[in-house]
């Protein structure tokens, strides 16, 4: 065990590239976690990779702290991938039981896992109302995700995460698309591999690849980065190609501004918007200028940019359910007042996770008043300021 163990640590330090590391330190300046907690430095955990015991990096609980934001790696002049040298580090440690601090006791996991099931019953898609238009097959697939499942679990946040999907919907109709929806689609499995449980993501991702073929789609679009990342990059890897093109909602949007009717503003006073860049569209995808350039197209909104934006943006605090304890808030906290002090009434993303994690830290009775902006999905900002077609 402690051969194969150091085999594949060796594997994963050539394929990531951390014997590039100087341990110069700009990697841990702008590292969200190790700004708060200096046990979590990357280049400390690089160092323990390259000279220390494996069986110990493997077994410490610093390894599940990292948010995978990818800050670290945008600062990195020598390409060290240091976020996918974690997460490959967590596919090794859980092989051989170790696992980081699930958030709601695991209860996302539980979910995420039973989807794997081949017998899985699901009724998803109850939620569609009659003045939404889809089909069973077509040339666009609209992958929901895991919102119909997130407003279950969160419903004293109030959030109405699936408002994203009908949004979506309705946006797509608005274009004259009439998207396929899968009644048993599963989770993308993002959550499950950036957690080192890679067996169970295989088994989503491969239900789902075979899913999606049999709806004879060309496109695939989705409202979630963390859903556009893992169909567009890590299935390819991991269980074979797709054939299909994958699309965020935001990247049509842009392209098809032009088809798009928004209504006139009732007043001459603008409304003031920031967004918040996620890390899975924004570093992980280099998606940063469709949401802007949708965004400012809508009639009566001004962009105002937070201090920290497009590369240098901050995440929303937590990654895969797991660890959201008191770093995350007071990442989240900072976070929020950063965009209260842009002078916004609103902060838009393009992400439901960051929806969450922002709402979950808000609901706090003791959270600081800066820090309690208005916070809604880009998807809903461009279907309610759309003209009404008859």
């Amino acid at each position: 065990m402690a051969t194969e163990i150091k085999e594949a640590l060796q594997d994963i330090i050539k394929r990531t590239k951390a014997y590039n590391c100087i341990e110069c330190g700009k990697c841990s300046s702008v590292c969200p976690i190790s700004l708060l907690n200096e046990a979590c430095l990357p280049r400390i955990t690089v160092n323990k990779a390259l000279f220390g015991a494996p069986e110990v990096l493997l077994k410490n609980e610093l390894l599940w702290s990292c948010l995978s934001c990818s800050l670290c790696y945008e600062r990195c002049e020598f390409d060290v991938k240091f976020h996918e040298f974690i997460r490959d580090l967590r596919i090794e440690a859980y092989k051989i039981g170790q696992q980081g601090i699930y958030a709601h006791n695991g209860a996302m996991q539980s979910v995420m896992k039973m989807m794997t099931s081949p017998n899985l019953k699901q009724n998803r898609l109850t939620w569609l109302s009659k003045d939404l238009k889809t089909h069973d097959k077509g040339e666009f697939l609209y992958f929901v995700g895991c919102l119909p499942y997130f407003d279950a679990f969160f419903t004293d946040l109030e959030l109405d995460t699936l408002n994203i999907a009908k949004s979506t919907i309705k946006i797509l109709n608005h274009l004259g698309i009439e998207p396929v929806l899968m009644p048993d689609e599963r989770c993308c499995g993002h959550d499950l591999l950036w957690t080192g449980d890679v067996e169970n993501f295989k088994k989503l991702a491969q239900h789902n690849i075979e899913a999606i073929k049999r709806t004879e789609a060309k496109k695939i679009i989705t409202s979630c980065p963390e859903g556009y990342y893992t169909l567009k990059e890590e299935y390819p890897k991991y269980v074979g190609k797709l054939g299909i093109e994958v699309i965020h909602i935001s990247q049509l949007l842009s392209e098809k501004l032009s088809e798009l009717e928004f209504q006139k503003p009732i007043t001459d006073n603008r409304k003031l918007i920031t967004y918040q860049d996620p890390c899975r569209l924004g570093r992980f995808s280099e998606i940063y200028e469709e949401p802007r350039k949708v965004i400012t197209a809508i009639d009566g909104i001004e962009l105002r940019e937070m201090e920290r934006n497009r590369k240098s943006a901050i995440c929303c605090g937590t990654c895969g359910w797991m660890g959201c304890g008191t770093y995350s808030k007071q990442i989240q906290i900072a976070r929020l007042k950063e965009a209260e002090n842009t002078g916004a009434d609103l902060l838009i993303t393009s992400c439901p996770k960051c929806m969450i994690h922002f709402k979950c830290a808000q609901s706090d009775k003791d959270v600081d008043k800066k820090a309690k902006i208005n916070i809604q999905d880009l998807t809903t900002l461009v279907a309610n300021s759309l003209k009404e077609r008859r």
